[in-house]
C-alpha cells in the first residue's frame, strides 16, 4: 500500500487530533512521528517545533478566510468597513467549526499568548494594509483613546480591536456564538465606539505596554 504523502495540512490534522485527544503536546517529535508512522525528518520539513506548528493554525484559518472573503461578489469595491465585516464573520465562523482546538491553543489570557498570535498578527496587518480607508471613515466616531492610537498605527488599532473580538468569542456562551457576531457588527459599524467597553480598554492597555517595552510581534 502506497504511503500517504505528509503535507503540511495532513500534519496539522494529525497534531490537532492528538492534542484534542490527549489534552497536551506529545512528549517529543520523535514519539509523535513514530506513532503516526512517518520519519522525524518529515516533520521538520514543515515545522521546526510543536510551538511553530501551533502558531500555524490561526494563520491558516485567517488566510483561508481572506481567500473566501475575496470571492464575495464586488468585494474589491466595498468600503473598508464592509470588507472587515465580511472577513471577520467568515473567520469567526471558521473558528466556531474548530472551537475545541482554538480554545485549547488559546487556553490562557490572550495577553500571555504572544507566541501563538505572532504570525496571525502579521497576516492581519497584511490584510489591513490592503484596505482603503479614505471613503469608509471607519475611525470617524471612534473615542479619543482610539483616535490617539490611529496616529501611531492604523494597523495596530485594528489589531487591538481584533484581539478584543477574539477575547469576546472565547468567552461567548450564546447559542451559535451569535453575540460575537453582534459584537463584531456593532463595534465596526460605530467605529469601535462602544460605551465603557472593557475589552477595548484592556487591549489598548496591552498595546501601550507593548510599545513601552518595544515588543514587536510583526
Amino acid at each position: 500500500m502506497k504511503k500517504q504523502q505528509l503535507t503540511k495540512e495532513i500534519l496539522m490534522e494529525k497534531y490537532s487530533d492528538y492534542l484534542l485527544s490527549n489534552g497536551k503536546q506529545p512528549v517529543n517529535v520523535y514519539t509523535f512521528a513514530k506513532e503516526h508512522q512517518f520519519s522525524e525528518s518529515k516533520f521538520y520539513e514543515h515545522f521546526a517545533s510543536f510551538e511553530a506548528l501551533e502558531q500555524a493554525y490561526l494563520v491558516y484559518f485567517f488566510d483561508k478566510s481572506v481567500g473566501l472573503a475575496k470571492q464575495i461578489e464586488n468585494f474589491e469595491v466595498m468600503q473598508a468597513k464592509e470588507q472587515l465585516l465580511n472577513l471577520y464573520f467568515i473567520f469567526f465562523e471558521n473558528l466556531n467549526l474548530n472551537r475545541s482546538l482554538v480554545l485549547t491553543l488559546l487556553k490562557n489570557d490572550l495577553r500571555d499568548q504572544f507566541h501563538i498570535l505572532k504570525q496571525l498578527k502579521a497576516s492581519h496587518h497584511s490584510f489591513v494594509k490592503e484596505l482603503d480607508f479614505e471613503e469608509g471613515k471607519l475611525f470617524e466616531k471612534a473615542p479619543e483613546r482610539l483616535k490617539n492610537f490611529t496616529e501611531k498605527s492604523r494597523e495596530e488599532v485594528l489589531w487591538l480591536h481584533f484581539l478584543s473580538v477574539l477575547d469576546f468569542w472565547k468567552k461567548d456562551t450564546s447559542p451559535s456564538f451569535e453575540k460575537t457576531d453582534l459584537y463584531i457588527e456593532k463595534s465596526i459599524d460605530t467605529g469601535f465606539d462602544i460605551v465603557q467597553n472593557p475589552l477595548i480598554d484592556k487591549f489598548i492597555d496591552l498595546g501601550k505596554f507593548l510599545w513601552k517595552e518595544k515588543f514587536q510581534m510583526s
